[in-house]
């Protein structure tokens, strides 16, 4: 039995803490949703009133792409910190004292007019959250930092925080978060210039600081809130950072700078891809008792009770490319592929032991079987994707959801990938073969009927997670999907553009859960399995 071989793995006692059964969820971008008090995109209490009408369906998982601080970039992928949080997402009418300042509380009124657009607006977002935090640190400040719970946060985040803020105050000294364009000084910071006192920049980390702290205790309220009403919350930890992040900037010795990370040529790349983001120096972290990583599964742990891991396969090795070579010039560190294997279980062994979540694998794309053998050894779920689950290697055909392994999550569609009604559109050959297969009636289009039962087959396949976009269940009901299917989707990876990463759902939060229609469509998928 599934739960036989999982209380023989290391993750016994997080399999124990959520449940050894099947978990069903929805994924969202935080930034997609909005409700009639979100300033212009998703904030973190937005979430509240999403966790009682997901418990009310059936589900009991709410998975996050991840939050932390991006900086002016828009990829919630590309972090500036491991640790600390987006500003983008404070909920703003939530602040103390916010909405009582009139002149607050006019800007904030002028984002909200900007709710309703299709896309989220980056440069409008970025600019103006930025002013009213400022206006509103100047007038309020103060008074948040003489708090009783003020001082236990900074204690708390003392090893990340303040030079977290002193970068923050230098990208906002050299009006460029590219650390190439800082004196050489600042790009290669000492441990003393790192640890002591900044008078020049001690006004400005302290606003960062009490930003940090705002958030913080934001995104903490909905953990509380979710734990209370037995919703499990998944995080996204991407195995990767920005080089210029403040981590790599205060802590070199743990990244290899003269490289770049990236995946091989293949057949969805041919020339290989270069994500600019360096990979880890291993050897330093295992000096350090992997104390970084440690810590960031602590801070993670204030916000989530699972966490997926974006590129699981880089924790046994990664494509690195050296810096101004062509991502097909890469290797793969370790270059000795006999070590892989323990070196990846040795890493996520120390992880799992450390921390009290769960983790959850991001092994798609082109993964050693061994790995993915290595895993469900760990208790680690992978990631079964429906249209990607094939005999690759024999007829080509497509696996029944109800062979995957329990140790599992399935989905129908992923941020990165096309819409499940785009894909069946423009991958007819697949989608006949999908429809013979499990004995649909194709349609050019994918009918509304295929559509349930594809979503109710992701329901009752053989995995223990059932996570799906949210957006995949909006589009059953045609008044919650755009006109255009183009739309719905979030980002086409290998592309830069203001189009990724800027999707908003249709409907707002309120329309989700006043629509008697969605719930009755989503409660007859939840409880197909009982029929």
């Amino acid at each position: 039995m599934a739960s036989a071989s999982i209380l023989n793995t290391c993750t016994k006692s997080h399999w124990e803490t959520i449940g050894i059964k099947h978990h069903f969820g929805i994924a969202l971008p935080l930034f997609s949703l909005r409700t009639s008090e979100s300033a212009a995109i998703g904030e973190y209490l937005d979430l509240i009133p999403l966790i009682p009408w997901c418990k009310s369906i059936g589900f009991d998982v709410i998975q996050l792409l991840p939050l932390n601080d991006t900086g002016n970039e828009t990829s919630p992928y590309s972090a500036i910190s491991a640790f600390a949080l987006n500003p983008i997402h404070l909920s703003l009418s939530k602040l103390p004292k916010a909405i009582d300042d009139p002149s607050l509380y006019s800007q904030l009124i002028a984002m909200q007019s900007k709710n309703n657009t299709t896309r989220v607006d980056y440069k409008f977002v970025q600019v103006a959250k930025e002013l009213f935090l400022r206006e509103y640190y100047q007038k309020y400040g103060n008074e948040i930092a003489s708090g009783s719970n003020y001082q236990l946060f900074i204690n708390d985040n003392r090893s990340w925080l303040r030079s977290f803020a002193l970068f923050k105050a230098l990208t906002t000294f050299y009006s460029s978060q590219n650390i190439a364009k800082w004196s050489s000084e600042h790009q290669n910071p000492s441990h003393t210039f790192l640890t002591s006192e900044h008078k020049e920049f001690e006004r400005e980390m302290d606003y960062h600081i009490c930003i940090q702290y705002l958030c913080f205790m934001q995104l903490s309220q909905v953990k509380n809130e979710a734990t209370m009403q037995g919703m499990l919350l998944k995080g996204d930890i991407p195995i990767l950072i920005n080089r210029n992040s403040a981590d790599v900037w205060a802590h070199p010795s743990l990244f290899l700078k003269e490289y770049s990370a990236g995946a091989p040529p293949d057949q969805y790349a041919l020339n290989g891809q270069n994500w600019d983001t360096p990979p880890y120096n291993w050897e330093n972290h295992e000096h350090t008792q992997f104390a970084w990583w440690k810590e960031r599964l602590d801070i993670a742990s204030k916000f989530y009770h699972l966490y997926r891991i974006d590129h699981i396969v880089g924790f046994f090795r990664i494509w690195a490319i050296q810096q101004s070579h062509k991502a097909k010039d890469g290797h793969f560190i370790p270059s000795d592929e006999s070590t892989w294997i323990e070196k990846g279980t040795n890493i996520l062994q120390i992880l799992i032991k450390h921390s009290g979540m769960l983790p959850i694998g991001e092994d798609l794309g082109t993964v050693p079987q061994e790995v993915r053998e290595t895993l469900r050894s760990l208790g680690v779920c992978g990631t079964k994707v429906c249209r990607w689950e094939r005999r690759w290697q024999g007829d080509l055909g497509f696996i029944d959801p109800k062979d995957y392994i329990k140790e599992s999550m399935t989905t129908v569609s992923t941020h990165d990938s096309e819409s499940l009604f785009i894909w069946w559109k423009n991958h007819p050959d697949s989608a006949k073969l999908y429809a013979d297969t499990f004995k649909l009636a194709y349609d050019e289009a994918l009918s509304l009927e295929n559509r349930l039962l594809i979503l109710r087959a992701s329901h009752t396949s053989g995995s223990l997670f059932h996570i799906n976009p949210l957006q995949e269940y909006l589009a059953l009901l045609e008044p919650m999907r755009w006109d255009n299917p183009l739309e719905e989707r979030i980002n086409i990876p290998g592309t830069v553009s203001p189009f990724n990463w800027s999707y908003k759902f249709r409907p707002s939060l309120e329309e989700i859960i006043e629509s008697k229609e969605l719930k009755s469509q989503l409660y007859q998928i939840m409880h197909f399995q009982f029929e």
